[in-house]
């Protein structure tokens, strides 16, 4: 059942500021008085452009962290702001109630979890008493760990929690959504359990929609970026066949965003450079949700998709073009420049 016991905290505050990862002034600081005592102590283990300022929310919002990373000039970026780091996942559960993973593939995801210094410490008992993976891996991966980590046993039983549990909760929203704490987690696993940690979703997240048993939620983020993808290639070959018509991609939104055409690839994410700003289209299309991991997830579902004997063509059509696109080397531009280097668009002058 949900744990609803709140114990008074140390008053000791954290104050997380760096250069390259600012605590956006729109995060919600929480007093440290308020941090449920079963969410005190909080791992997080993945510091990319979403993880590094997901655990900054968490440490502004008045959390224990520690975290790991392989990268190492981060990991020192966190450190020199006194918080604790670890030198592997094994060394972050051993003092956490909690653990949060972001992480890029099912491979990371794997090695992370069950590797020789991994979370589940070998099979031995662990402490703590729920693990959450915010990656965007396939729902078989998710369901093939969720039940490693029920095998377990805790160290020590944790209020009402009498063996570990693992929550699904892969994020949408990108970067600018990780820094300013407005994530969409789509979670999936044992319904009590994300009762339990909504106080640590809020703190990441504006929105959380809990979609079922483990799995789901991995299940409604590859789908999520499915349509994401075939959307992006629609607009980017509308905007083309329109300039090749002779008309501005710039009328064309304006038409697109009051009418029926209208998505969050032309009304957000606009893929036409010159058009919209503050989006990666207006810079040469650094930042963003990498072309690399677009392909990543249309392969995600494009195998979860072969395992059920479900035909999707639009899916395997996108990933043909995503994998084109890392294959001619933009594995690490936003995915939106399929507009530029794929369809040949021009840029709105």
């Amino acid at each position: 059942m949900a744990i609803r016991s709140l114990l008074k905290l140390a008053e000791s505050k954290f104050n997380f500021t760096s250069p390259r990862f600012p605590l956006p002034c729109s995060a919600r600081t929480i007093s440290s008085s308020s941090v449920p005592s079963h969410l005190e102590r909080v791992g997080f283990i993945g510091l990319g452009n979403m993880g590094s300022r997901m655990a900054n929310n968490l440490i502004k919002a008045g959390y224990n962290v520690a975290v790991h990373d392989i990268n190492l000039s981060v990991i020192k970026m966190f450190s020199d702001k006194g918080i604790s780091v670890k030198g592997s996942p094994m060394e972050v559960a051993e003092i956490s109630d909690v653990v949060i993973t972001m992480l890029p593939s099912p491979t990371h995801v794997l090695e992370v979890y069950t590797g020789s210094n991994g979370l589940l410490n070998g099979g031995n008992p662990v402490r703590p008493w729920l693990f959450i993976d915010s990656s965007t891996i396939d729902p078989q991966t998710t369901r093939k760990l969720s039940s490693a980590v029920s095998n377990s046993a805790l160290i020590e039983h944790k209020d009402s929690w009498n063996t570990p549990v693992m929550l699904d909760a892969p994020v949408s929203g990108g970067v600018s959504a990780a820094e300013t704490g407005t994530l969409t987690f789509m979670i999936g696993g044992l319904e009590e359990a994300y009762k339990a940690a909504e106080p640590l979703f809020s703190s990441m997240g504006k929105n959380t929609i809990y979609c079922g048993s483990s799995g789901t939620g991995s299940a409604a983020k590859i789908c999520n970026n499915l349509a994401m993808a075939v959307s992006m290639l629609g607009v980017s070959e509308a905007f083309v066949l329109g300039q090749s018509l002779g008309i501005k991609a710039a009328t064309l939104t304006k038409i697109f965003n009051s009418s029926s055409a209208r998505c969050w690839s032309s009304d957000t994410y606009n893929p036409v450079p010159g058009v919209m700003g503050g989006v990666p289209s207006s810079r040469n299309y650094d930042g963003g949700f990498a072309s690399a991991l677009m392909a990543k997830d249309l392969n995600l579902a494009s195998a979860s998709a072969k395992e059920i004997g479900l035909n999707c063509p639009l899916t395997s059509e996108a990933k043909h073009i995503f994998t084109k696109l890392c294959d001619d080397g933009l594995g690490k531009k936003d995915f939106s420049c399929v507009f530029r280097n794929f369809y040949n668009g021009k840029d709105e002058l």
